[in-house]
């Protein structure tokens, strides 16, 4: 299994990698130990020491042959038969069969590299046979001096106590009883042997004991005593020593507590953690080989056989074996510069063991041991993780399953299993996946800043280059490229313990560019090429992104709704359409102000050009054409779908142009005089009606009625007439604009043109309307006022004041007559009629006016309504003139209402009053026969209409009509 896992990496093996390599490795050397340290100065040659000391009595008295010594020389003479050894540490090195235990640990049980170097040694040793116990001490470094003395001292102490089992013997206290300084070389040398065994016993009794101390235990506290003084003194260990007694007394006292009170059995004076775990990591170190330290030997089977036999010293179990050998394996892979990828997998395979043991046992020793251990790993395991994409590549991807594996068993015990928080939320955690997760984000955040900064770099380089790429264009080009190979490479392993790691993986990538983007469109604030380039790979990106998170997330419950929610769109086109509409805003924003200042400035002057319209209206008109123009040629391709902004903007502009245009030259109303009130004729002479000092009061009447539209050069015939040409000019134009507009929607590659086509008929719609209705209103305000303004001191001022006969309409048709020339040759020749015709309308107006309206200043004989007619005549023909001017239907269809009232003129007075009661009675029935109302101006002339027939006696000149309106109304006979 192993052999498909894991492969001998290349010598082209990525930089990247190398260097991790050699920055772990040189960590492994501070790498803490997780069972904590012993912390009375014992060295890990000290552990190692005692480590074997254990082994060599737990094996020894578990033979089947009583112990006995052999010396040096004989060992030499008998090494093939080692007859004072049971038969498992006799076992020989050739008769190992395959390793059980590597097989189960995914172990390879040999290697090439491991077989030579095997064949290197063994042609180093002996050719005779080396024993399992042998291998053992060379394993852990013992020299045969140490291991001859050891030995001899377990013999000594094993013929003093027969009958004893190994856990009731407290070893490194014996051992002080059996050696004296005689039995070592030098006197040092003893001094530090015995020092080591005090430290055991303190460390084993007092630092780390099995059973908690009582503060007041006084063997404790003398067992202390004692290594202080022999710190500076060695002490005596004879049999008769006291010295040796008063230890002897304090180490047993210590060493038989149990939990009930009662002297135990077994001795305790090396189960206490973490010294039982430092002295157990010693020995399962010893399984790898000193020759190839990434390497378990072959007789690892034996060799943990025989270890085992300590667990009743060391008070280990089946669960600390597995966590401590789980820990040393992988310890042993970081210190080896993690070459060994074998010694990874089989600390996963032992992780799994170690999963169940932890669901099996509360016990708050092993759980603390395991937490610790497992922060370690996980630690190691995440560091990597959290950042895979500069930890692992192609060449070494398989290495990325057994860490991720590693690193979620380890989250997942450490949460499942000693998390109180976990049993509390249970069904709402999945370890596997929240730490998959995090593992994702966190790698592709650091990936994604990695490309931001190597961008950033590649900016500096060709900021001087022209037609380089935008800096997120080429970002969002590596960003799709990171996508894809997350999706082949990572992906597919990640997916095991998390079903959406790709759609995981682009959702955060998606994130992490939004970002950036988000950055970048905040600080543009017009749509340049850049801009653009930007908002297209953007666009791009997302679309990869997103199909990549579509297609991973195809059998997921949701359908992958969840992964695409997080992913909330760019909108790239949203931001184009929202640069193009600021950008649209600018120009309208530019054409408004040009509009109020060339308005200002316009002078409406009709010799300004042939076409005698406003040269203003014609840069109003060129710049909406260029901004149309320019507007299609944004390289966008949501041209229809913005083109009623724009229009509509230009349609306003327009628009205000338009209300600016006819601004201030007034209405029909403005022009038309106040009415007098109604008044009768005096019974005497028909002047004595009129008073001269009255016609100045008139005068002076309509000068302050009219003055305000008479102040400005702008306002005059002419300027209202180049006005009214204008209007018309914009008018034609706007028709002209909106084929264009067609003809570059038809040019577009866009699906949204037929819509937006559609709908063209009905943009401008308020400059169109605006201009109807301005020529319009134009057109009437010319009319009235040459007729009432212009023309007031001949027609309203002037005619048939007094005597009729002497104030006819002849001088009023002369100057009116030259009017409709200019007229005639300054208005464009579509509006020419309809200003003319208004003129005539006026004309009409200012007539009946003057005749039914006219103030006390005009009185009327029967005689004098064939004068009046006449001159109605001569009018009527100035407008006709010959043929060449308004069509005779035309005139007769304006000239009704005037013509019927005229018939008035020509009744008597005893007709008229007949008249008027029988229209009055019409109009307010009963009523009116006892007592006839005065009826109220409605300025709406008709035959039938009371006060039109009342105005007519109101003007008639003789006493029947002056007395009927005496009595009746009681009217003045003058104002």
């Amino acid at each position: 299994m192993a052999n498909n896992i894991f492969r001998e990496r290349g010598v082209g093996e990525s930089k990247r990698h190398t260097a991790m390599i050699m920055v772990d490795g040189a960590a492994a050397m501070e790498f803490p130990n997780p069972f904590g340290e012993v912390g009375n100065s014992l060295s890990d040659s000290d552990l190692r020491e005692t480590a074997y000391v254990i082994f060599v009595g737990a094996g020894r008295s578990s033979g089947g042959k009583p112990l006995t010594y052999i010396s040096q020389s004989e060992k030499t003479e008998r090494a093939s038969s080692f007859s004072g050894a049971p038969p498992s540490l006799q076992r020989s090195l050739t008769s190992t069969a395959a390793s059980k235990v590597k097989k189960a640990l995914g172990l390879n049980s040999s290697s090439k590299r491991g077989a030579a170097k095997e064949s290197s040694a063994a042609q180093a040793k002996s050719k005779k046979p080396v024993t399992v116990g042998e291998l053992m001490r060379l394993q852990m470094r013992v020299s045969e001096q140490t291991d001859s003395r050891i030995r001899r001292g377990l013999l000594r102490i094993a013929a003093g106590q027969l009958g004893r089992r190994i856990e009731s013997i407290v070893l490194p206290l014996e051992l002080l009883q059996q050696f004296k300084s005689s039995d070592f070389p030098k006197q040092p040398e003893y001094e530090a042997w015995q020092k080591r065994n005090l430290k055991v016993l303190e460390a084993g009794l007092v630092l780390h004991p099995y059973l908690p101390l009582d503060k007041t235990d006084t063997a404790s506290q003398r067992l202390r005593q004692i290594i202080r003084g022999a710190i500076e003194k060695p002490i005596e260990t004879g049999k008769n020593s006291e010295s040796m007694q008063v230890l002897r007394n304090a180490v047993m006292s210590l060493a038989c507590r149990s939990f009930d009170g009662h002297a135990s059995e077994t001795c305790h004076w090396a189960d206490g953690s973490p010294l039982n775990l430092r002295i157990y990591q010693m020995l399962l170190e010893a399984c790898f080989d000193i020759n190839d330290e990434t390497s378990i030997i072959e007789e690892v089977d034996d060799v943990l056989e025989l270890i085992k036999k300590t667990w009743v010293i060391l008070g280990m179990n089946q669960m600390l074996h597995n966590l401590c050998f789980a820990w040393v394996l992988f310890h042993r892979y970081i210190a080896t510069s993690q070459v060994e990828n074998d010694l990874l997998f089989a600390v996963n395979n032992l992780l799994m063991e170690v999963e169940k043991d932890a669901k099996a046992t509360k016990d708050p020793v092993y759980l603390k041991a395991l937490s610790s251990t497992l922060s370690s790993i996980l630690g190691w395991a995440e560091k990597r993780l959290l950042t895979y994409h500069d930890t692992f590549c192609n060449g070494d991807i398989d290495l990325m399953q057994i860490v991720v594996s590693l690193g979620v068993t380890a989250a997942k015990i450490l949460v499942e299993d000693i998390s109180h928080e976990y049993r509390r939320k249970r069904k709402e955690v999945d370890v596997a996946h929240d730490r998959v997760d995090t593992y994702i984000r966190s790698s592709l955040r650091a990936a994604f800043a990695q490309r931001m900064e190597k961008v950033d770099s590649m900016r500096q380089l060709s900021k001087n280059r022209k037609n380089s790429l935008p800096v997120l264009s080429i970002l969002a080009q590596d960003i799709s490229e990171l996508a894809f190979n997350e999706k082949g490479m990572f992906s597919p392993i990640l997916k095991k313990w998390h079903p959406l790691a790709a759609g995981v993986a682009v959702a955060t990538l998606h994130a992490c560019y939004g970002n950036e983007l988000k950055q970048f469109v905040s600080s543009i604030s017009e749509l340049t090429p850049d801009a653009l380039q930007v908002l297209k790979s953007a666009d791009k990106l997302e679309k990869d992104l997103v199909l990549i998170a579509v297609a991973d997330s195809v059998e997921s419950e949701d359908g992958g709704k969840s992964i695409i929610q997080a992913m909330p769109p760019y909108e790239a086109e949203a931001v184009v359409a929202k640069l193009v509409k600021s950008w649209i805003r600018t120009r309208l924003d530019i054409l408004k102000e040009w509009v109020d200042r060339n308005l200002q400035q316009e002078v409406w002057n009709p010799q300004a050009n042939k076409e005698r319209f406003a040269p203003s209206a014609v840069e109003v008109l060129r710049i909406i054409d260029e901004t149309v123009e320019a507007f299609f040629l944004l390289p966008i391709q949501i041209h229809p779908v913005l083109l009623p902004d724009l229009l509509t903007g230009l349609d306003r502009c327009l628009q205000q142009y338009i209300s600016k245009a006819k601004s201030g030259c007034g209405t029909r109303s403005t022009f038309i005089p106040t009415l007098p009130a109604l008044t009768r004729c005096s019974t005497g002479s028909k002047f004595g009606a009129f008073k001269k000092k009255e016609k100045p009061h008139i005068a002076q009447r309509r000068k302050a009625q009219v003055g305000t539209t008479n102040g400005d050069g702008s306002f005059a015939i002419p300027q209202l007439c180049v006005r009214i040409n204008t209007l018309q000019h914009i008018r034609k134009e706007l028709q002209v604009l909106e084929k264009r507009i067609v003809t570059h929607l038809r040019n577009c590659e866009s699906t949204h043109v037929e819509d937006n086509a559609d709908g063209l008929g009905k943009r401008f719609e308020l400059s169109a309307a605006a201009c109807l209705e301005g020529i319009q209103q134009l057109c009437e305000a010319t009319a009235y006022k040459v007729i009432f303004h212009d023309l007031s001191h001949v027609f309203w001022d002037g005619l048939y004041v007094g005597e009729v006969s002497s104030s006819r309409i002849e001088p009023l048709l002369q100057e009116l007559e030259q009017i409709l020339e200019i007229v005639s040759t300054t208005v464009h020749d579509r509006v020419r009629t309809r200003v003319i015709t208004d003129i005539m309308r006026a004309c009409f107006d200012g007539l009946l006016l003057v005749l039914l309206a006219g103030g006390p200043s005009r009185a009327f004989t029967l005689q004098d309504s064939e004068i009046i007619e006449e001159d109605f005549k001569f009018l009527m023909e100035l407008f006709w003139a010959n043929g060449d001017g308004l069509p005779t239907e035309l005139i007769d269809k304006h000239s009704t209402i005037v013509k019927s009232i005229l018939l008035l003129f020509h009744s008597d007075t005893e007709s008229l009053i007949g008249r008027f009661r029988s229209v009055s009675l019409e109009t307010y029935g009963s009523s009116a026969k006892s007592r006839l109302p005065l009826p109220p101006t409605s300025g709406q002339w008709n035959p039938t209409e009371p006060n039109t027939v009342l105005r007519v006696l109101c003007y008639r000149h003789d006493d029947m009509a002056a007395k009927f309106l005496k009595k009746n109304y009681n009217l003045p006979k003058k104002l």
